[in-house]
């Protein structure tokens, strides 16, 4: 599939999944879709920002490399959800491949409902960690605010990817086919299905 025709699936994307399922998946792809392209456009504008500071007037944007930190947390932390949407997460599938469907499919089950269960877990962990640093009033030297603040896309990238495992999970057990995502079909190609 083409960036392009990703892109436009990703805009068309309505989840099949029944009731308020469905619309929090509908719901978390729009979301993960601004969070991305918001933070990949700001931090192309910052760059480039700063680069003509340096060269067309001498002198850097003192902050930007803030900025930029801050950029990259949020861009990986909503990109764990959005891959874990599109089913683009590493896997080791020389044992699951010589599984059938079925077991396969429990396999699967058991995957996402773990995978799931440690994102929350993980959640639990970094809003912990969020609250410690907090407390040690720390605060980014160029831009002087709260350097907790930088840290909240954490948990909610790993509330977005665990909510996307437990709903792949579900997926899976609606569906007579094998899921990698509530999106993506268990296979070697974009149009191949197992039955």
């Amino acid at each position: 599939m083409s960036a392009e025709e990703d892109e436009a699936a990703e805009k068309a994307y309505r989840s099949d999944l029944p009731g308020p399922l469905g619309l929090l998946d509908t719901f978390l792809a729009r979301l993960e879709a601004v969070i991305l392209a918001l933070g990949v456009l700001l931090m192309a504008i910052n760059t480039i920002a700063n680069v003509v500071g340096r060269f067309a007037l001498g002198q850097s944007i003192f902050f930007s490399g803030e900025i930029n930190r801050i950029l990259i947390i949020m861009i990986t932390f909503a990109g764990i959800g959005y891959a874990a949407r599109h089913g683009r997460h590493i896997r080791m599938s020389a044992i699951y491949d010589a599984f059938p469907v079925r077991g396969r499919k429990a396999v699967m089950i058991i995957i996402a409902l773990v995978t799931s269960a440690t994102m929350f877990f993980l959640l639990y962990f970094s809003v912990w960690y969020i609250l410690d640093v907090r407390d040690s009033g720390r605060v980014l030297p160029a831009l002087g605010f709260p350097i907790w603040t930088i840290y909240v896309w954490v948990p909610l990238g790993f509330a977005i990817t665990g909510i996307q495992y437990f709903l792949t999970a579900i997926k899976n057990l609606r569906e007579k086919d094998v899921y990698l995502s509530t999106a993506m079909v268990d296979g070697y190609s974009d149009t191949e299905t197992e039955v």
